[in-house]
């Protein structure tokens, strides 16, 4: 995928993708995204038309270069998908309580 592609992803993360644009963003073929479907590890916005959110293809391009690093079956994939996104929680829970504390007090 080109930078442009990239960036134009990024932008619209609200976007909601197909499996076929799902798994050429994520670098993970389309019947290892079914896995983690079925494993509950990936939700689809849109169960009937298969259409994802664009935001998880972040998430799944780091469980792709994981898998490939260290040559992850699908339900530790599916594991190590969970723990990205609880991770990205936790950042973001971080991220607001750093901002109150931050704020002056009245």
């Amino acid at each position: 995928m080109s930078t442009e592609q990239e960036e134009a992803l990024w932008l619209y993360a609200e976007r909601r993708v197909s499996m076929v644009e799902l798994a050429e963003f994520s670098g993970l073929p389309e019947a290892v995204l079914q896995e983690l479907v079925e494993y509950g590890a990936l939700r689809p916005e849109d169960p009937e038309r298969r259409l994802f959110g664009g935001d998880c293809v972040t998430p799944l391009r780091a469980a792709a270069r994981l898998q490939s690093d260290l040559e992850l079956e699908t339900p530790a994939l599916a594991l190590a998908l969970a723990f990205l996104e609880r991770i990205q929680a936790l950042e973001a829970q971080v991220r607001r309580l750093e901002a109150q504390l931050a704020r002056p007090r009245r």
